[in-house]
C-alpha cells in the first residue's frame, strides 16, 4: 500500500497572482477574453462533466451492485482516472484545492501548518481516487463495500464543486500555457513514477491521456510553421508511452530526454511569443524555465521572508565570513562550519554532533547538508522553521548547538571595523545606518547558505543533453529509482528532496519507522514533526531530505543510524519499520518488500552517487 504525508507552505505572492485573471485587449481598447481561450475553457468544462457523469453512471453503479465484479470495478476505476487526466492540467493549476479532493494523497493533510502557532493546524481526512485505489488494490475486500460506495459518492460531490468553478471561469492565454508546461513537469516528476497510482501502476497510459489532452489544447496556439515541431513531439511521446506500458521496465531517462524536455521547451517558446501582459509570480520553479533541468531553473529566494531578504553577492560574502567565525557561539569555540564541513557536503560525518558544553553528550539528530538547502520549504527534520533565517536564529540560540545570542553577536560585530564595513555594504538600505540588526545577521548567514545551491552534477549534465555523462549502470539505477524502487515518489526529481512538483511550494514528510540502533529492531523514540504539530498521524514523521551529494553525507537518517548506502537500501527494500518487525500503524513508506535484486540495489546506489555537485 502506498501512503504519503504532506504539508503545504504557501507562497502568498504566488497565490495572489494566481487569483488574478488578465484579459486580452481588442483593437477598440476594450478588454475581451480570447476566442481560443473560451474554446479551451469550454473543452475543459466538458471534460469535467464527462468525468462526473462516468463516475456517477458507471463507476458508482459497479461498486453498488449486490454482487460486485472486482474486474469491472477496477476497469471503471481505471477509466475514471483516465478521464480525470484529461483535465488535470487545468484543474490542478486553476483550482488546486478543489482538485486535491479528487486526486489528493491518501493520508491526512495539514491545514494552517505555516502559521506561527502550530496549535491552529488541523488535519483534513483524505478523499478521492487515491483513497479509492487503496480499497480495491491489491485485493478488494467486499467487507469495505459501504466505505467504497461512500468514497465514490464523495468523488461525485467534490466534482460538482469543480464543475461550478469552471462553469464561469475565464482562462487567460499565458496561464493556459503555463499550466500546460507544468503538466509536462507533473508527468515527468509524478506521472511516470507511480506517485498517484502506486497500486494500479497505470502510469504510462495515464501520462499518454494527459499528453493527448494537452495536444488538443496546444493546437490552438500552434501555427502551421511550428505545428510539426511541438505537436509531433507530443505525438511521438504518446506513441512511446503506449508502446512501453510495463511500469518496471519503462525507460524514464529516454522518455524525458527524447520527448518530455522537448515538449516543455516548445511550450516555453510559445509562452515567449504570446502577446499580452507579462505577469510574474513568486514560485521556486522559475516561470521562464523551459525544462526542469535548465541551469538556474530554481529561485533560491522563493522561500525567503520577502524581497528585502533576497540574496546579493555582498550579503553572501558577509555570511560566509560569519559562517566560519567561532565568536558567534556562546563559548567562542564553535562556528557553523564546525558542524557543516564543506568537504563533507556541509555535514560532519557523525551520527550526531557533540553538545557544545559536554563532548560526552550528543545532539538529538544528524546534521543535514546545507547544499541546496535553499530549495526546500521547511527546515530541521521536524519542519519547525519556515525560513533559513528562522533556522539560523534557532541554531544560534540552542543551548546544545551554539549557545549564543543575537545581542552578543551584534555587540561583537559592531565593535569590529571590518564587520561594520561589510554590513554597511551588504545592507545599504538599512533604516538605521549605524546599527546592525538581528535580521541582518540572520539574513547574511541565510544568504550564504542560499549561495550553496549547486544543481550541476553529472545527472544534470545528462538531462541537459550530454549523453555521455552517465554510465549504463547509472542510467539503469535512475530508471529503477524512478520506477520499481519507488524512490522518486518521495525524493522528487530534479531536486530529489520532498518539495512536491510541479509548483514546488509544498514540503512533505514521511513516516519510515527508523530504528534506534542497528543492534535491535526498536523504533527510534524521536516523534519528529508530531512534537511540532500535535497530530497523531504525524508521529515519527520527518522532513524528506535531498539525496543530492549523498555519497558525502553519511551516516544517514534523522538519527544517523545507517552508516552505508547499502544499509539504507536494505531498509527501504524490506519495507521500513514493517520489514524490521516494528509495529507502526501510521507508517507511510510502502510496507511490501520491493523485491530488488542485489544488482538493482547496486545500480540505484551508483545513480545516487552521480548526483554529486561539482
Amino acid at each position: 500500500m502506498r501512503k504519503k504525508t504532506g504539508i503545504a507552505v504557501i507562497l502568498f505572492a504566488g497565490l495572489f497572482i494566481a487569483s488574478f485573471t488578465p484579459f486580452y485587449t481588442d483593437h477598440s481598447g476594450q478588454t475581451q477574453p480570447g476566442r481560443r481561450e473560451r474554446k479551451i475553457q469550454q473543452k475543459v468544462f466538458s471534460q469535467i462533466l464527462s468525468f462526473r457523469d462516468y463516475v456517477k453512471d458507471s463507476f458508482l453503479l459497479e461498486v453498488s451492485r449486490e454482487k460486485v465484479d472486482t474486474l469491472m470495478v477496477r476497469q471503471t476505476f481505471l477509466r475514471s482516472r483516465l478521464l480525470f487526466k484529461t483535465f488535470e492540467w487545468a484543474a490542478m493549476y486553476f483550482a488546486a484545492d478543489l482538485t486535491e479532493r479528487l486526486n489528493g494523497v491518501p493520508v491526512q493533510e495539514i491545514e494552517n501548518a505555516d502559521l506561527l502557532d502550530p496549535s491552529l493546524a488541523r488535519a483534513i481526512d483524505p478523499v478521492g481516487l487515491q483513497v479509492i485505489e487503496e480499497l480495491i488494490y491489491p485485493e478488494y475486500d467486499t467487507a469495505g463495500k459501504k466505505e467504497l460506495i461512500a468514497e465514490v459518492q464523495y468523488l461525485i460531490t467534490n466534482t460538482e464543486y469543480l464543475v461550478a468553478y469552471f462553469a464561469g471561469h475565464e482562462l487567460a492565454g499565458w496561464r493556459i500555457l503555463d499550466a500546460a508546461k507544468l503538466e509536462v513537469f507533473r508527468i515527468i516528476a509524478l506521472g511516470i513514477t507511480g506517485f498517484d497510482n502506486g497500486l494500479s501502476l497505470n502510469s504510462t497510459e495515464e501520462s499518454a491521456a494527459a499528453l493527448k489532452s494537452l495536444r488538443t489544447m496546444l493546437s490552438h496556439y500552434t501555427s502551421r510553421k511550428n505545428k510539426t515541431a511541438l505537436l509531433q513531439d507530443i505525438d511521438s511521446a504518446i506513441a512511446y508511452l503506449r508502446h512501453h506500458p510495463d511500469f518496471d521496465s519503462f525507460n524514464r531517462a529516454a522518455f524525458i530526454t527524447r520527448f518530455a524536455n522537448k515538449i516543455s521547451a516548445g511550450i516555453a517558446q510559445l509562452e515567449r511569443s504570446l502577446p499580452g501582459p507579462e505577469i510574474r509570480y513568486n514560485r521556486m520553479l522559475k516561470q521562464e524555465a523551459g525544462t526542469l533541468f535548465d541551469a538556474g531553473a530554481f529561485n533560491v529566494d522563493a522561500f525567503s521572508p520577502g524581497p528585502a531578504f533576497h540574496i546579493t553577492a555582498d550579503k553572501a560574502a558577509l555570511g560566509e565570513k560569519l559562517f566560519y567565525d567561532a565568536s558567534l557561539s556562546g563559548t567562542g569555540t564553535r562556528s557553523c562550519a564546525s558542524c557543516h564541513r564543506p568537504e563533507l557536503a556541509f555535514t560532519d560525518g557523525l551520527a550526531q554532533h557533540a553538545d557544545i558544553h559536554d563532548p560526552a553528550k550528543r545532539l538529538k539528530r544528524n546534521v543535514p547538508t546545507l547544499l541546496n538547502a535553499a530549495l526546500q520549504s521547511n527546515y530541521f527534520y521536524d519542519m519547525r522553521a519556515l525560513t533559513l533565517e528562522d533556522q539560523v536564529r534557532d541554531v544560534i540560540s540552542s543551548k546544545m548547538e551554539m549557545d549564543g545570542s543575537m545581542d552578543a553577536i551584534i555587540q561583537y560585530v559592531s565593535a569590529n571595523k571590518g564587520y561594520r564595513s561589510l554590513f554597511a555594504g551588504a545592507f545599504p538600505a538599512s533604516p538605521k545606518k549605524n546599527e546592525i540588526s538581528a535580521d541582518e545577521v540572520a539574513n547574511a548567514l541565510a544568504s550564504y547558505i542560499r549561495s550553496l545551491t549547486k544543481l550541476n552534477s553529472r545527472f544534470d549534465a545528462y538531462m541537459q543533453g550530454n549523453e555521455q555523462a552517465l554510465s549504463a549502470q547509472e542510467l539503469n539505477g535512475f530508471n529503477l529509482f524512478m520506477g520499481k524502487a519507488k524512490c522518486a515518489t518521495c525524493h522528487f526529481i530534479p531536486l530529489f528532496n520532498g518539495v512536491k512538483p510541479p509548483k514546488y511550494i509544498a514540503g512533505e514528510t514521511e513516516v519510515l519507522g527508523v530504528p534506534a540502533s542497528l543492534a535491535d529492531s526498536t523504533l527510534d523514540p524521536d516523534r519528529g514533526y508530531y512534537d511540532v504539530i500535535g497530530i497523531d498521524s504525524y508521529k515519527h514523521a520527518f522532513r524528506i531530505p535531498t539525496i543530492r551529494n549523498i555519497n558525502k553525507t553519511a551516516p544517514y537518517m534523522h538519527n544517523g543510524v545507517y552508516e552505508t548506502l547499502e544499509q539504507v537500501m536494505e531498509f527501504y527494500n524490506d519495507g521500513g519499520a514493517a520489514g524490521l518487525g516494528i509495529h507502526l500503524p501510521n507508517q507511510t513508506l510502502p510496507e511490501q518488500n520491493l523485491q530488488l535484486t542485489e544488482t538493482e540495489k547496486a545500480d540505484i546506489i551508483a545513480f545516487m552517487k552521480s548526483l554529486e555537485s561539482k
